[in-house]
């Protein structure tokens, strides 16, 4: 049946649907308004004190420090991961696949709670690099998601053309699979990335003094007190996410960003 003539949805579901969005971006839209807005009218003052507060800058830094290392370790591991997984003839692949994934459905105080305790066990002292630890846990199994979906659409009969043309394991990986995953790797480290930076439960619970993320930053700058400041810093962060978020599906999509096309 062609799209012309699929009967049309009642008009009430367009409404319920209407009503829905509008609920949801309200309150993004009334914080944004604050953020431009004081006693006199509109001002751009409150941006100016985020970037004038070097505590909120550090935090900042501190966030896009652990969103990328977190992003590139997972994208490697779990890149590397999905092809050992997708090329395994072992009987024990499912589980393989299982265990790799659960973290995905694990609920996130559980999983917090356990990273914690393994912390203590290995004597390991909360820092930077335990958050760090942590995200990487966490984003792995979505780039093996991303990276198997797209390995399981590769044409196997490539990597044995390569091999009988005198390629060994290593070249075929480095000269044709990686190539070939390069979008589903792109697309994996965005995704890592955007959840990491956004991510607050985990990394309150393994994060150290003076280690503070800026999600941890908000939190406890709002636990004193709403300001239009704090709705500044808010709108940054969603305009920040919004941006990352249209570059992930425009590389999954569109596939723009690495030029497959032209390939």
């Amino acid at each position: 049946m062609s799209e012309a003539l699929r009967p049309k949805p009642p008009l009430y579901t367009k409404w319920i649907f209407a009503f829905t969005l509008i609920l949801l971006y309200l309150p993004i839209g009334m914080m944004m308004v604050n953020s431009f807005l004081n006693n006199e009218g509109f001002t751009l003052e409150w941006y100016e004190a985020i970037f004038q507060d070097n505590e909120l800058i550090e935090s900042l830094l501190r966030s896009l420090i652990v969103s990328f290392s977190a992003g590139a370790v997972a994208s490697v591991i779990g890149t590397l991961g999905a092809i050992a997984l997708l090329r395994s003839q072992s009987i024990l692949k499912e589980y393989l696949e299982f265990f790799s994934t659960v973290s995905l459905i694990l609920p996130e105080l559980v999983f917090a709670l356990s990273l914690l305790s393994w912390f203590f066990i290995l004597k390991l002292d909360l820092s930077l690099f335990t958050v760090i630890i942590a995200h990487v846990t966490f984003t792995i199994s979505f780039v093996m998601l991303t990276v198997g979906a797209r390995l399981s659409s590769l044409d196997i009969s490539i990597e044995d053309a390569a091999r009988d043309l005198g390629a060994n394991d290593l070249i075929v990986l480095w000269k044709v699979i990686l190539p070939l995953l390069k979008p589903a790797i792109v697309t994996g480290f965005i995704l890592s990335f955007l959840i990491s930076f956004d991510d607050f439960l985990i990394t309150f619970y393994t994060n150290g003094l003076g280690s503070d993320t800026l999600p941890i930053k908000l939190y406890s700058a709002m636990k004193v007190g709403l300001s239009p400041k704090l709705s500044a810093l808010s709108t940054l962060m969603f305009l920040f996410t919004l941006i990352l978020t249209v570059i992930f599906f425009r590389t999954q999509n569109v596939k723009e960003l690495i030029g497959q096309k032209k390939n």
